[in-house]
């Protein structure tokens, strides 16, 4: 070990803020812009904002702000019975009772902090004990007593900066797949939500389409039992252009090394499927799905779970499959299936007490307007280099991610050093 890098323990190098959660009865506790983040917020590295925010007023009674920059890090709940959840927040965040947030202490540059802590993540997962009902615990007395070995500014300087253009890739790539979807959606939603083009050739204006396209599109409307619909297109079912493949597959028939998706690895509001894990000890019956189908969350408070799968797979019984019937379909079934709309149909119709949830006959009866086939094939065409960047972005990020953590625990104990770090990356980079 170089003279400079010194032994200490994690409570001697960071200092540890606890969060809170202003009362739920203070509505005006809850009515401004300030992030507030939870477990389920704390799925990525870099974090941006929350499903919930507060107000001046509720931070001020009852959580705490932290500055961008400092490091969330999940201490209470259920998923630390499998993971260590580790973020940074780009921008003043608040944050609730089961995270702790830690600043560093003076000798500590702060783009080295949470890669010193992702750095022994199996050394803290060993801390996890249970707090009852299910739920790990990280004890704060045993947090600050890890014992950590610092290096000297400079290398961590220069540690961070290895690791940060990884994650700054990562996030580059993540990034690009929410512009590319979004535009996916902007088009979706003027073709056969608002109907621009027809509108446009309705009103006598260029639908601002070159000209073969704009040639498909019909130049008036007609009425229909869904409204003012495009003269020749009908109205029909989602189960007209897609369908639920039932492949179901027994625990003893899956290769352990087939990716695995449950509803846990699949973000809210994003079809961009960027977690799986290996099909290891699986009990109980599974779906099969291939490269390219749609995979969305059947119940209630995951019907905004909804993606495109990276990889032939297997998935969770409570994920329906979803497949055009015919290729050129494709975008059309994605671009219903992943809308605020459809979202909603399933949640007036999902049944169950404790659980409920939706199945593929209700979902199969969702009315759409349809269009001539060679609209939806022209859609699909211009969708489909979008999601299949989509996909490669995620496999590129995947392998981005495994080099990161393999040369993660070695660079912050001195194991590997930094220039031999620097020429793993460039060949990868």
């Amino acid at each position: 070990m170089a003279g400079e890098w010194r032994d200490t323990t994690l409570g001697q190098v960071t200092a540890f803020l606890s969060g809170g959660t202003p009362s739920k009865d203070a509505p005006q506790y809850w009515c401004g812009s300030i992030p507030w983040v939870s477990a389920k917020d704390m799925k990525r590295f870099r974090l941006d904002d929350t499903e919930d925010h507060v107000s001046e007023d509720g931070v001020a009674n009852g959580t705490k702000l932290v500055p961008s920059g400092t490091v969330l890090l999940l201490a209470r709940g259920m998923t630390l019975l499998n993971d260590l959840p580790i973020c940074v927040v780009n921008r003043p965040m608040t944050f609730n009772q089961d995270v702790k947030a830690l600043r560093p202490k003076p000798g500590v540059r702060e783009e080295f902090l949470p890669y010193l802590l992702l750095g022994n993540k199996d050394r803290l997962l060993n801390l996890v004990d249970l707090a009852g009902h299910g739920t790990g615990r990280l004890n704060s007395d045993e947090l600050k007593a890890l014992d950590v070995v610092l290096p000297p500014l400079p290398e961590q300087r220069a540690i961070a900066h290895i690791l940060g253009t990884l994650d700054d890739k990562i996030e580059l790539n993540r990034r690009k797949n929410e512009t590319l979807e979004a535009m996916a959606r902007v088009l979706f939603k003027s073709w056969f939500v608002d109907f621009d083009p027809v509108r446009a050739k309705a009103e006598g204006r260029d639908p601002g389409l070159p000209k073969p396209l704009a040639h498909l599109f019909p130049d008036s409307f007609e009425d229909s039992e869904l409204g003012e619909i495009p003269a020749g297109w009908w109205i029909g079912v989602l189960g007209d252009v897609a369908d639920h493949p039932r492949r179901g597959v027994q625990p003893g028939e899956i290769d352990p090394t087939t990716p695995y998706i449950a509803l846990e690895h699949m973000p809210r509001r994003c079809i961009a499927l960027s977690e799986w894990t290996l099909a290891v000890g699986l009990e109980s019956n599974k779906f099969r799905f291939k490269r390219g189908e749609i995979l969305f969350g059947k119940l209630r408070s995951y019907f905004h779970k909804v993606g495109v799968a990276p990889v032939d797979g297997v998935c969770s019984t409570d994920i329906v499959v979803v497949t055009p019937r015919a290729e050129k379909w494709s975008g059309v079934v994605l671009g219903h299936v992943s809308s605020d709309a459809f979202v909603e149909y399933t949640n007036a119709g999902s049944t169950g007490t404790k659980m409920p949830r939706t199945n593929w006959t209700d979902m199969a009866r969702y009315s759409i307007v349809l269009p001539p086939d060679s609209i939806a094939a022209a859609f699909t065409v211009l969708v489909r280099p979008s999601v299949d960047r989509i996909l490669d972005s995620i496999h590129e990020s995947r392998t981005l991610a495994a080099l990161r953590d393999a040369m993660l625990p070695k660079l912050i104990s001195g194991e590997l050093r930094v220039p031999d770090a620097e020429r793993l990356i460039g060949r990868e980079c």
